[in-house]
Order: C-alpha cells, then sequence, then structure tokens
C-alpha cells in the first residue's frame, strides 16, 4: 500500500514581494491628486513647495505622507470675499451708459473738426470696439517720414484736450500705410514706417500732462488693415492714416 503523505501542519508562506510596487502605485496616484487639487488656484509660492516636496518624495525615496501638504492652510478671516458679478440686466445696463459716454464724446470730437474745417482730414466712427478717430497721414506726415511736421503738431496737442476725459479710458494709437514697399535709410519695411508713425504722435499726445502714459499704448500694422483699395491713388491715401481707439470701460 501507498503511504498517504503527511499533511503539513501550517500553510505555505504567502509571498509579499507585490506590496511594494503597488504601494508605488498608491504613492504615485495620491500625489497626482495633489496636483489635481492644487493646479486650480496655484501660485508660485504653493509650486515651489510642491515641486520641493515632490523632488524629496521621488530623489530621497520618502513617502509622501513623511510631507505636510504643498497647499498652505489659509485662515478663512484672511480670504477675501470675491466681489458678486454683475448679473446680465446690470451688465447691459452698464455697457448701454458707457456707449452713451462715448457717444457724447464724439460729438466733442466732431464738433472740434467741425469748427477748424477739418473733415477732410479727420473722421470719427463709433465701433464695436470703441470710439474710433482717424487721422489721414497727409495732415501730420511727409511721404515716406514718421515725423511729424511742426505745423501740425498744434493740431495733435488740440486732440490731446479732447482726450482728457472726467473717466479715463485706455487709448490705442495705431499706424497704417499703403501697400507701396518702403527701404530707405530710416525704415526697411512699412511695418516700421506706420509703428514710429503711431509713437511719435502718441509722443505728442502725452505731452498733456493731464493724460496718464500708463492707459496708452501704439501698435502698426503697416498696410495689412486697408480701409480702401490700394490700386488707385486715392485709395492708397486713405490706407495712409494714424488711428486714435478709445477703448470702452466695459468690455463689449
Amino acid at each position: 500500500m501507498k503511504r498517504r503523505r503527511k499533511k503539513h501542519d501550517h500553510e505555505e508562506h504567502v509571498d509579499e514581494s507585490w506590496l511594494i510596487p503597488y504601494a508605488d502605485i498608491l504613492t504615485l496616484l495620491l500625489a497626482l491628486f495633489i496636483v489635481l487639487f492644487a493646479s486650480s488656484s496655484v501660485d508660485a509660492q504653493k509650486f515651489q513647495a510642491m515641486s520641493k516636496a515632490f523632488n524629496e518624495i521621488f530623489v530621497g525615496g520618502s513617502g509622501v505622507m513623511d510631507y505636510p501638504s504643498p497647499v498652505p492652510e489659509v485662515d478663512s478671516g484672511d480670504q477675501k470675499q470675491e466681489e458678486n458679478p454683475l448679473t446680465v440686466d446690470e451688465l447691459e445696463a452698464a455697457k448701454e451708459k458707457e456707449r452713451q459716454e462715448l457717444a457724447e464724446l464724439q460729438k466733442k470730437v466732431d464738433g472740434y473738426i467741425a469748427a477748424n474745417e477739418l473733415q477732410k482730414q479727420f473722421a470719427t466712427q463709433l465701433t464695436s470696439e470703441g470710439l474710433l478717430l482717424t487721422i489721414r497721414d497727409n495732415v501730420l506726415f511727409q511721404s515716406g517720414s514718421a515725423l511729424v511736421g511742426s505745423k501740425d503738431q498744434g493740431i495733435a496737442k488740440e486732440l490731446s484736450g479732447l482726450l482728457e476725459m472726467d473717466t479715463p479710458r485706455s487709448v490705442i494709437i495705431s499706424g497704417h500705410t499703403d501697400n507701396i514697399p518702403i527701404s530707405n535709410a530710416n525704415y526697411d519695411s512699412n511695418w516700421e514706417l506706420s509703428v514710429m508713425r503711431a509713437v511719435n504722435f502718441m509722443k505728442i499726445i502725452l505731452k498733456n500732462q493731464n493724460l496718464d502714459p500708463r492707459l496708452f499704448s501704439a501698435k502698426g500694422f503697416g498696410e495689412f488693415k486697408p480701409l480702401a483699395s490700394n490700386d488707385t491713388s486715392e485709395g492708397r491715401a486713405q490706407n495712409r492714416r494714424v488711428e486714435v481707439l478709445i477703448l470702452p470701460r466695459i468690455i463689449q
């Protein structure tokens, strides 16, 4: 007869080596959740704290739980309450009020243009972006030049007075050219010519110390935003211009 094998009094020892990679995965998942939690409001200080903690976790071999949260707790008493957002009706009312104020400013500028018989040189338009004042370049500049003529600097100074508003607004001054290529000792392209025309005009405007330079900026569009066709001399004359855009306080 075959001899029966004796039963072992205890079970074989289970291999627990799988716990090590499993624990590593849990650590990585916890780190990921911390990043996702903090990413919506992270600032430089929080990011630096997280970076230091993760660096020590992955390089130094320490566990995540050995470190405090990289997102510092803020006392609720120190938190600023967010301003209540405007309702749709309040926002529309504010936009309408702003449009009316810009329309009043347009009347003021148009009155100056009419009084000085400058309709051929100046034009205003109330657009979705704000109040646009267009100045044709033959009023201010010699052909191919970005220097405002001495006889026209007085006009620029008069216009600066019109930009004095009870409620200051941001102003963008932009330069434009026709499509005739330019290359001389001063300017390699129409881009440069248009930018410098805007900058030089803005410098004269900002000699008015009642204006805040922080609200002004200059742009150059070269030949790429024409008002008319460049196929005729009349069209090119319309495209050579400087524009002053008075922005609304509320985004339209």
